[in-house]
């Protein structure tokens, strides 16, 4: 059974930063790209960056440079440094693969950046 859990989201103020961290079992983690989405009040879920197995990344243009994926194949897990936040990053944030698997979706981990 797959399992995909997100931690580490809360309120911090603009320009502050947080460490996101997902969990994942059930599946051939080091085989796999994974990625963060992330849901904002009122838009759908959408992709934010991307880390292939190899350890390359691909990030949306809205994060390039403030935020960094990583990963650690020995603990299967995947982390998100993100830095120099703004209100609009605010929103639920999701690992998943890539591309993502409809039935892998955990609960997510609240973003709130506000002052």
């Amino acid at each position: 059974q797959v399992q995909l859990v997100e931690s580490g989201g809360g309120l911090v103020q603009p320009g502050g930063s947080l460490r996101l961290s997902c969990a994942a079992s059930g599946f051939t983690f080091g085989h796999s790209a994974m990625s963060w989405y992330r849901q904002s009040p009122g838009k759908q879920r959408g992709w934010v960056e991307t880390i292939t197995r190899g350890g390359s990344a691909n990030y949306a243009d809205s994060v390039k440079g403030r935020f960094t994926i990583s990963r650690d194949n020995g603990k299967n897990t995947v982390a998100l440094q993100m830095n120099s936040l703004n209100p609009e990053d605010t929103g639920v944030y999701y690992c998943n693969n890539y591309p993502a698997v409809s039935t892998y979706w955990g609960q997510g981990t609240q973003v709130t950046v506000s002052s």
